[in-house]
């Protein structure tokens, strides 16, 4: 039973620790980046579709409120178990957690951190004698002092928020892109890229504690707390799956990636052979989702292919005559006014029959056909709001691949016209695997 005493201990620690997190330059890094990555997104859109879906400013509010409640979430969980982290402990995470992200944007994800570090643990055993001056002497001490399993049991319950918030957020960030297809075709597809800034308040180490905890635990830990804001987040993209479908899966994969590493770094706390395979399994198990999940993506066949008969949808705009018609991604528009649609030129023909009004005939995923009619006003998007798959031969598409860091950073789009790379900034025009 918790008394009033440790109630406000822990209260008091918790505002030490929030304030702490204000002034740390890590947070504000994070969301730096995100605020960025959201911004080459947008550009991205811009240039490939000539329209913007999404807002950086409002990607990144969701992000910020979204992280918050994960960040509570987690550093409840981490409480009971008694996951603890010293101050040195976090600059080392965040240390090796930016050297990381020079590689690729992913390797941000504090799995792979968490996996370095109990490499890095390990090959540091060897050498106990090993000294460095100055603060790298203090840098390394802390990489030897850090709790590994306790580590990687915390980048499971990331990982378990990060499932959650993917399959809840996930559909809506979708952005469509044009990609170059097998044999040189181009077809549509989607990226999914979602960053949230998690800030967690964690335990302090039990022996450097100002009591003990009033409660038991399997990790330790001691009562007072320490700040720790980390970004999770993941980036995939599809071809041959609408958003929702792609989303669930990645849900699914990452709530089975999740319960492997908690188990994993709790049978480390219990027997200490198990923590090299656990700091491991952080970092292998990670890439294989990847690989799983581009491999599963090459072997199936483009969905967002303009059929024998009608336009295929990609996406729809928010709040256009098509959204509010109730039209959806992966249905195909066959008829407008009476007229059969074939193509673009067919499309803009059809609606000039009556500029003042519209009606459609829609296939859904069953093949089943909708019937949808609507005024047409003044300012309505002039494809009703509908973003329609590629041509064959579309001659700007992007990259599968992630963007690197300096890309992100400068904000270039990486899209290609058959063989060029341009790099324009965000201004003139504009796009996102797992993490």
């Amino acid at each position: 039973m918790i008394g009033l005493n440790e109630w406000n201990t822990l209260l008091t620690e918790w505002g030490y620790a929030a304030l702490d997190l204000l002034i740390q330059p890590f947070y504000y890094m994070a969301v730096l980046f995100m605020f960025l990555y959201y911004l080459r997104q947008t550009a991205a859109e811009r240039r490939l579709i000539h329209v913007k879906l999404h807002s950086p400013g409002a990607e990144l509010w969701r992000s910020l409120w979204s992280g918050l409640l994960a960040g509570l979430g987690v550093s409840a969980a981490g409480a009971a178990l008694g996951i603890s982290l010293s101050s040195a402990g976090v600059a080392a995470i965040w240390i090796v957690s930016l050297l990381l992200l020079l590689l690729r944007v992913r390797a941000f994800c504090f799995a792979y951190a968490a996996g370095t570090l109990g490499v890095l643990q390990f090959v540091l055993s060897f050498f106990p004698d090993a000294r460095l001056p100055g603060w790298g002497g203090e840098l390394l001490q802390a990489v030897r002092d850090l709790d590994i399993p306790a580590l990687v049991v915390l980048a499971g319950l990331l990982h378990l928020a990060e499932a959650l918030l993917a399959r809840l957020q996930g559909p809506s960030l979708a952005t469509p892109l044009y990609l170059e297809g097998k044999r040189g075709r181009t077809v549509g597809g989607y990226r999914l890229d979602a960053f949230w800034p998690v800030p967690l308040f964690l335990l302090i180490p039990a022996g450097s504690a100002a009591g003990e905890l009033p409660w038991p635990t399997l990790l330790g830990g001691g009562l007072g707390l320490v700040s720790l804001p980390v970004v999770i987040g993941y980036s995939d993209w599809t071809t041959g799956r609408l958003p929702r479908v792609k989303a669930a899966r990645v849900f699914g994969r990452l709530l089975l990636y999740a319960a492997a590493l908690v188990v994993l770094g709790l049978g480390a706390a219990w027997w200490g052979p198990l923590t090299l395979p656990a700091a491991l399994a952080a970092l292998l198990l990670h890439e294989g989702l990847v690989w799983l999940g581009a491999r599963e993506e090459r072997r199936s066949s483009p969905f967002f292919v303009d059929p024998q008969h009608g336009l295929k949808i990609m996406a729809v705009l928010p709040a256009s005559p098509a959204d509010e018609l109730g039209v959806q991604p992966g249905e195909i528009l066959v008829r407008v006014n009476g007229m059969p649609v074939t193509g673009r030129a067919q499309l803009h023909e059809a609606l000039r029959l009556n500029p003042a009004y519209c009606k459609l005939e829609v296939l859904n995923a069953a093949g089943e056909s909708k019937y949808l009619q609507r005024p047409i006003y003044d300012g309505d998007h002039h494809q009703l709001g509908v973003i329609l798959a590629p041509l064959p031969d579309e001659d700007v598409t992007v990259p599968e691949k992630a963007p690197s860091l300096p890309a992100v950073v400068a904000l270039r789009t990486g899209a290609r016209r058959r063989g060029r790379t341009e790099a324009e900034p965000a201004a003139q025009e504009h796009g996102s695997a797992e993490a």
